[in-house]
């Protein structure tokens, strides 16, 4: 699944191409992913400059000016630009044309959605109650610690909890808690302020490595050019059950955490 790395480098190729540009044309291919598509979008969008695209979690905002094209990957969705006339293949299924170029939305499983937002995208349902963005000098072991208090499920699937903390996914949190040096399994509400002072660098380093190496790609994931991501050949414990910790040699561990696969290293995560 796109997490938060794979969104923000689509999110920085598409922006470095698109913005600026004019919509010319928009063709839709089914009538709805996770929910339906807006019926009157190319009366919405053709002609208008698309002026900023925004990150919010895992969901894109394109800012047209009258409005703005909210986005999300789903499961297996791809945002790829590609040249005008190029056929479409049984997944793409939705086009918006930039003279030459075409930004299209690809969804084999058709989780992913496109809404057309016309008020302020942050109260929409969708964006409203997600929790703080990682990436953003907010984000510190006291806004954490506040956001936690109390909670005893584990530390990892807390940092999972879109309505805690947006874009940790299954792959970085557990790269993450290694990092902090962290048990996933503690009790969220019983982490201490030290140790969340090292997990909250820990998510941000994790996080930005992963936006520098073009994000994971293990299944369906590509970037708006096509390309693969490569933060899985850097991956400390995550997929390496049975390997060395690369810091203390120790045998990387793996169990379930509401219905996850978490990876981890006994000695070193404590």
């Amino acid at each position: 699944m796109p997490e938060l790395p794979e969104v923000e480098v689509t999110r920085l190729g598409l922006s470095s191409r698109l913005i600026g540009r004019t919509a010319t044309s928009v063709t839709t291919r089914v009538a709805a992913l996770r929910y339906p598509l807006p019926p009157h979008l190319a009366e919405q969008l053709r002609g208008r400059v698309l002026q900023s695209i925004r990150r919010r979690g895992k969901y894109l905002l394109f800012d047209f000016g009258n409005g703005h094209l909210l986005i999300h990957l789903g499961m297996s969705g791809s945002l790829r630009l590609v040249r005008a006339g190029e056929p479409a293949a049984v997944h793409d299924h939705l086009d918006i044309g930039f003279g030459r170029e075409v930004l299209r939305l690809r969804d084999p499983r058709r989780f992913g959605a496109a809404l057309w937002l016309e008020d302020d995208p942050n109260a929409h349902p969708l964006l409203a109650r997600l929790g703080m963005e990682p990436l953003v000098r907010g984000f510190t072991a006291a806004a954490l610690a506040v956001s936690l208090r109390g909670r005893r499920i584990g530390i990892k699937p807390a940092i999972m909890d879109a309505g805690i903390v947006v874009g940790v996914g299954n792959i970085y949190a557990s790269e993450s808690l290694h990092l902090a040096g962290i048990d996933p399994r503690t009790a969220a509400g019983r982490v201490s302020m030290r140790r969340l002072e090292r997990l909250v660098p820990a998510i941000k380093k994790t996080l930005r490595a992963a936006i520098r190496a073009g994000g994971s790609s293990l299944r369906d994931y590509v970037s708006c050019e096509g390309g693969l991501g490569d933060f899985q050949t850097h991956h400390r414990v995550y997929g390496r059950v049975g390997e060395p910790c690369l810091d203390c040699g120790t045998p990387v561990k793996m169990l379930r955490q509401g219905g996850r696969a978490t990876y981890y290293c006994p000695h070193c995560q404590r």
